[in-house]
């Protein structure tokens, strides 16, 4: 049964890029709320381009210590987002072992550099696939099951500012998470009848190791006029977000008190997407 401090007990979430970061958060926050999780990551490099290292088996382990530790049952897999018969493997165990599947966290995600006309295809692909594909795949992974459960449920799409307001040096990036957006948009319409929301979440600077990606600095060196798109916000913007803060509406979005939220594109940015 569901009190004032657990929401959303009762109900099970499943949560892509889980290792850490904000997936991580969104695991403990979500079960500290009341829910069963059921976490993936891919536990390795899935960019060669990347300015930062790859999440790792034991920072998955750790995140299943910290929701058993918030009394919560987890269920956690290795697994990419581009492993489309991985996830849906991972879906029907969770259901089996849960009987139920209620709230979505689409989280997982990469972000590298690089100027559109001189970065790869593959380094293009690999962003796409990740970012973009990757949702999709989620969402199939996890409609139909909700569907024939008849429970209704919430999805979450984790996009970015960048999903709204393109920045120069990762136009790759940007592209997969106003993808994300468009598929958010079109799923909430296809999905209202059945009860279930749909929903991004635009975060902006958040302290995770891709938030503290580095590489970065070296596009602004070598284009220092770039560095006016990536603006403050009308918040005071002197530190990168907890992830705890994005877990937040994350948490909101899966409960009742959001239950007129659909197709809504929610900002986590300190007012930088009006600036």
């Amino acid at each position: 049964m569901s009190t004032p401090d657990t929401p959303l007990a009762g109900r099970v979430a499943y949560v892509t890029g889980a290792a850490r970061g904000q997936g991580r958060s969104h695991c403990v926050r979500l079960a500290r709320a009341g829910a069963d999780i059921v976490a993936i990551d891919a536990c390795a490099s899935v960019a060669e381009h990347n300015g930062y290292p790859s999440a790792t088996p034991d920072d998955l382990a750790e995140t299943v210590r910290l929701v058993e530790n918030e009394g919560r049952k987890i269920l956690a897999a290795e697994v990419d987002v581009r492993d489309a018969a991985g996830q849906r493997r991972v879906v029907a165990d969770g259901i089996e072992q849960f009987g139920r599947l209620d709230i979505v966290v689409a989280n997982a995600g990469v972000l590298n550099w690089g100027r559109l006309w001189e970065i790869s295809a593959r380094q293009w692909q690999d962003i796409l696939d990740v970012n973009l594909t990757g949702v999709y795949n989620t969402v199939q992974a996890v409609v139909p099951p909700m569907i024939a459960a008849g429970n209704g449920g919430s999805i979450i799409t984790i996009s970015s500012a960048a999903g709204i307001k393109a920045v120069p040096g990762c136009r790759h990036y940007c592209a997969s998470k106003f993808g994300v957006v468009g598929l958010t948009n079109s799923l909430a319409v296809e999905l209202g009848e059945f009860g279930i929301r749909v929903n991004s979440v635009h975060p902006y600077g958040t302290d995770t190791p891709m938030g503290n990606d580095v590489s970065m600095y070296q596009v602004f060196a070598d284009h220092p006029n770039y560095i006016h798109s990536f603006s403050p916000g009308a918040l005071p913007t002197d530190s990168l977000a907890p992830p705890d803060t994005i877990s937040d509406i994350v948490v909101w979005l899966a409960g009742d008190a959001s239950s007129l939220v659909t197709a809504a594109q929610i900002p986590a940015d300190k007012g930088y997407l009006k600036i």
